[in-house]
């Protein structure tokens, strides 16, 4: 909103819907890459609860009838592993790495409480299977860099294009600005670049993991 109002007040209404976008889009960057920054420590926290139980366990610690209620005792009611174990995994904020562990771990639980199957093991299993997932995920992200290197061609394709125009000789600002096909023009170039954008974002997203 404070980019919109200063560009209404420096350069028109053009201006203040164009600095509204940017501002919106760059707002929603910040944002998601916060989520999923806090997502994925989260989810590695999961993962490292998990092993220390299983160290745990196998160390000697209670096991045998009472194993789901230490497992819900082990992991702290601010994990998404410990919530969705002791909710049944409704939760659906987790990333689909937390989920699959999460049903994992609970389905060991269950398995070592009905046939007396060794907990430790089970859980060192899902811990195990989640990292290796999460290395597939990494490489998956390394692969898309194609697509990440087009936003960003694509983010700078209209500082590039008024720089040109004054390279030339005129004054693209000003027509961009203050003249209805300038204005018209503008807008359309904003809305297929935040398309544009967002295409990119989608083919660049890992699988099970958020863009």
């Amino acid at each position: 909103m404070v980019s919109a109002g200063a560009g209404g007040l420096l350069g028109g209404p053009v201006a203040a819907l164009v600095l509204a976008a940017y501002g919106t889009l760059a707002a929603r960057a910040v944002l998601r890459r916060r989520a999923r920054q806090a997502a994925d420590l989260a989810h590695r926290r999961d993962l490292d609860q998990l092993g220390a139980l299983a160290a745990d366990l196998r160390a000697g610690l209670p096991a045998g009838g009472a194993i789901a209620a230490d497992v819900q005792a082990v992991l702290p009611e601010g994990g998404a592993l410990g919530a969705d174990v002791r909710a049944g995994f409704p939760a659906g904020g987790l990333g689909d790495g937390s989920r699959r562990a999460a049903r994992l771990a609970q389905a060991a639980v269950r398995l070592a409480d009905r046939t007396g199957a060794p907990l430790a093991d089970l859980l060192e299993r899902v811990e195990a299977d989640a990292r290796a997932a999460d290395r597939g995920l990494a490489a998956a992200a390394a692969q898309a860099a194609g697509a990440r290197a087009t936003a960003w061609l694509l983010a700078a394709l209209p500082v590039g294009g008024i720089g040109l125009g004054y390279a030339i000789g005129v004054d693209p600002v000003a027509v961009l600005l203050h003249t209805p096909v300038g204005g018209g023009s503008a807008v359309a170039a904003v809305a297929l670049q935040i398309g544009g954008l967002l295409w990119a974002e989608r083919l660049g997203a890992a699988p099970g993991r958020a863009a």
